[in-house]
């Protein structure tokens, strides 16, 4: 296994204070990146590619950016404001990772510890080679039990559903309720502990249903629910009070409604009325919701190493594991939409800076399906937070370069 990257990152000023309320300072970046960005992300709402967005970029702790664009609610012209609640879904991924590693810290397991010394149900699971004539799967032995530190970097054989996963494993999934928001975390597993895995752990990166069972395995770990877990040990001590896997009725005229652009010009409504109620199933894959400010506060404390307005949740040790390159040996790289970029704990780690936009090595990110996403650049001191609701993915993979590009370039 490669070694950890090297943990001294760029020293963050001393008595950090961050405060969502104040004026903007007088900014660090170069003022002309910070209009050519909010000048980008209004032509997108002006095309009507996108409904609506927030921005938040901070440097050295200090807000450079907080600012608004189009609508929540377009039928019925809801301006979007900062307090606006999104879908984040992948994005609650580093949250999840971050849960762990607290546990981590507390000497909980070790990341070479196999999975299945928690998780009972994952133990002896075979590897699917083929189908045969009849369909059905063919399988052989794993050459070792998959490790929390596979689980953590989606290399551990797991797959996810269709259509983030394809092939007879994947329909396997579907067949068998993983995923489903009225089946319980633990009910899934039991489940998924009948299927086999896609691949030998260790042989490559496959973007997977692996973070759910991070989720689980917090439950196992903490002898307490994820929901719960997450609430006390990371939400409420971080202030992200608008943060959890439901929006309660008081808050659902906060909730952004999700678009995708119309054939025809224009957009087209295509949220429902799923993370309006508390589901059976707390996804650490996908289930959050979540604002800008909010977001901003979690990814200010992984920039600080661990600590937010004199509150630590993780061991520096702990940040400087989840930011390194914990990819196997022979894996150098994840998928060819992300050129550049190794894996850490539930984080995309920037590699080649030259491929990706210019972001510095050892930048740390990852989005939402619904276009969300964010970066924590450790070199610069810079904190990116952008969110929309969109569901043309490939439309938001472009707009996230297209940010890289015009802040870095």
């Amino acid at each position: 296994m490669r070694q950890l990257l090297n943990k001294d990152w760029a020293t963050m000023l001393s008595g950090f204070f961050f405060l969502f309320s104040v004026s903007l300072s007088s900014a660090d970046i170069d003022q002309l990146r910070l209009d050519a960005i909010a000048a980008d992300m209004q032509s997108r709402v002006d095309e009507e590619r996108l409904s609506g967005a927030v921005l938040m970029i901070a440097q050295d702790g200090e807000l450079q950016m907080n600012k608004t664009f189009g609508h929540q609610n377009v039928e019925d012209q809801v301006p979007m404001a900062m307090d606006t609640i999104f879908r984040i879904f992948s994005m609650t991924k580093p949250i999840t990772g971050t849960a762990l590693m607290i546990l981590h810290d507390e000497g909980k397991f070790e990341l070479s510890d196999p999975v299945s010394k928690y998780i009972p149900e994952l133990a002896g699971v075979q590897v699917f080679t083929e189908s045969d004539a009849e369909g059905s799967m063919l399988t052989e032995a794993a050459n070792h039990e998959m490790t929390v530190q596979e689980l953590m970097t989606h290399t551990g054989g797991i797959m996810y559903v269709p259509p983030l996963s394809s092939g007879p494993v994947a329909q396997a999934m579907i067949a068998a309720g993983i995923m489903r928001p009225d089946i319980s975390l633990a009910d899934q597993i039991d489940s998924l502990g009948e299927l086999p895995l896609g691949y030998q752990p260790g042989s490559q990166w496959e973007y997977s249903y692996s973070v759910d069972v991070q989720g689980y395995l917090v439950e196992v770990l903490a002898g307490q629910t994820f929901d719960v877990f997450l609430e006390q040990r990371i939400f409420e001590p971080l202030g992200m009070i608008d943060t959890g896997f439901f929006v309660p009725a008081d808050k659902a005229h906060r909730l952004a409604r999700q678009y995708n652009q119309a054939a025809a010009g224009g957009l087209t409504r295509t949220d429902t009325g799923q993370f309006l109620s508390k589901p059976e199933f707390f996804s650490g894959g996908g289930g959050l919701t979540s604002t800008a400010s909010d977001y901003m506060k979690f990814a200010q404390m992984h920039l600080n190493k661990g600590e937010l307005d004199g509150v630590r949740i993780l061991s520096e040790d702990a940040i400087a594991i989840m930011r390194s390159n914990l990819l196997p040996e022979g894996i150098d790289n994840i998928a060819n939409i992300y050129p550049g970029n190794v894996f850490g704990v539930d984080f995309a780690v920037v590699s080649d800076s030259d491929a990706f936009n210019g972001v510095p090595e050892g930048t740390h990110w990852w989005w939402g399906i619904a276009g969300s996403w964010f970066w924590i650049d450790p070199v610069q001191n810079i904190v990116f937070v952008g969110m929309i609701q969109n569901d043309n993915i490939f439309y938001s993979i472009q707009t996230h370069g297209t940010m890289r590009e015009l802040l870095y370039n």
